[in-house]
């Protein structure tokens, strides 16, 4: 697979491996912006809860 994609790309090697180097960059700046916060969206719980101080914060101090 890797030897055909080598083959389809244009110029001399260094050309190449530029190339495949930008390709990989796009291809993972894709899934990290992209894809992976639209599946983690279907992925992880919808609770949406907060956590805070609540009655503690409003209790009188003991001394």
């Amino acid at each position: 697979m890797y030897g055909a994609l080598w083959r389809v790309l244009p110029g001399p090697w260094p050309v190449k491996l530029l190339i495949a180097l930008v390709l990989i960059a796009a291809a993972l700046y894709g899934l990290i912006f992209f894809a992976f916060p639209w599946v983690d969206a279907f992925l992880t719980p919808q609770n949406d809860v907060t956590v805070g101080l609540g009655v503690l914060s409003q209790a009188p101090a003991q001394n």
